[in-house]
C-alpha cells in the first residue's frame, strides 16, 4: 500500500516536473520569436526610415536654399534702389547749386535784361564747341547776344529758332566767331586784348595782342571791353593764371582761367541789352 502511494506520489510529481519545464520552454520560445519577430520589424523600418529621412531633410535643405536666393534678391533690389537713390540726389544737389549760380548771377547783372534759359541739348563730338538752349526768338533771343553760366562769360548766340538758340562757347577753336574784347583789370590800369583761343590741356581762355609793357599779374580780373561792339562791357570772363610773351616780342601772351563753368553746364543767363530804365 505504502509503495503504491510512493509510486503516485512520483508519478504525479514527475508530470508536475514535466509540465512545468514544458510550460517554460514554451514561454521562452514564444519570447524568442516575438523578440525576433519585434527586431526584424524594428530592421525594416530602419531601412525605410533612413532613405525618408534624407529626402526630408534634402527637401528642407532645398527649400532653405531656395528662401536664401529670395531674400538675397530682395535685399540686392533694395541696395540698388538706395543707390540709385543716392545719385539721383547727388545730381539734383548738383542741379540746385547751378541754380544758385545763375541766381547769384542774375543778381550780380542788375544792370542788365537777362533771360534764364536751360541747355536741352549738346553734341558729345562738339562738346567744347556750340550747345543748344530753351529759348528763341518768341522768347526775345537775338543772334550775337551774351551768354553767361555760373560766374562768367561762355559764348554767344549764333542761331536763333523759334524756342531755341545755339550758343557758340569761347571754347571753341573751330570759329573766329568766338573772339571777345577783352579787358584785364591790373593795378596801373585797364589793359586790352582779345581773347582769341581755349587751351584745352591747361583749360585756360587764351588772350592775345595784350600790350607787352602792360604789368599783368596772376589773380587780375579779366573782364569784357565793350569795344568789339558786340558783347557788353564789365561782363567777367575770369582771371589772370599765367602771362608770357609771343614767339615775335611784340605782344604778351596771357592765359586766363575762366570764371563760368565749362564742363557740366545745366543753365546759362542770356544777356539782352543793357538796362538804362534808370
Amino acid at each position: 500500500m505504502l509503495n503504491n502511494k510512493k509510486l503516485i506520489g512520483i508519478l504525479l510529481s514527475s508530470i508536475a516536473i514535466i509540465s512545468l519545464v514544458g510550460y517554460t520552454m514554451t514561454s521562452s520560445s514564444t519570447n524568442v520569436v516575438t523578440s525576433s519577430a519585434n527586431d526584424g520589424t524594428a530592421w525594416i523600418g530602419r531601412i525605410f526610415t533612413q532613405p525618408v529621412s534624407m529626402v526630408a531633410r534634402f527637401v528642407n535643405s532645398v527649400d532653405s536654399l531656395l528662401n536664401t536666393f529670395e531674400e538675397n534678391q530682395q535685399l540686392k533690389t533694395k541696395i540698388d534702389k538706395v543707390d540709385e537713390l543716392q545719385v539721383r540726389l547727388a545730381d539734383l544737389e548738383a542741379e540746385n547749386n547751378k541754380m544758385k549760380q545763375e541766381l547769384d548771377l542774375k543778381q550780380t547783372l542788375s544792370n542788365y535784361a537777362t533771360i534764364n534759359a536751360t541747355v536741352i541739348a549738346r553734341n558729345p563730338n562738339q562738346w567744347m564747341e556750340s550747345l543748344t538752349i530753351d529759348v528763341g526768338a518768341a522768347d526775345g533771343i537775338e543772334p550775337n547776344m551774351t551768354v553767361m553760366a555760373g560766374n562768367g562769360l561762355i559764348g554767344r548766340i549764333i542761331e536763333v529758332n523759334p524756342t531755341s538758340s545755339k550758343v557758340l562757347l569761347l571754347t571753341t577753336d573751330q570759329s573766329n566767331e568766338g573772339k571777345v574784347a577783352a579787358s584785364i583789370q591790373a593795378k596801373k590800369g585797364s589793359v586790352n586784348g582779345i581773347v582769341s583761343g581755349y587751351n584745352r590741356k591747361s583749360k585756360h581762355y587764351i588772350m592775345t595782342e595784350v600790350d607787352p609793357e602792360a604789368q599783368v599779374e596772376v589773380g587780375d580780373k579779366v573782364i569784357t571791353s565793350g569795344l568789339g561792339g558786340v558783347t557788353p562791357s564789365t561782363l567777367l570772363i575770369g582771371e589772370v593764371a599765367d602771362s608770357k610773351m609771343d614767339d615775335y616780342g611784340l605782344f604778351q601772351i596771357v592765359e586766363i582761367k575762366p570764371a563760368g563753368e565749362m564742363t557740366d553746364i545745366r543753365y546759362v543767363t542770356v544777356i539782352q541789352r543793357e538796362n538804362r530804365s534808370e
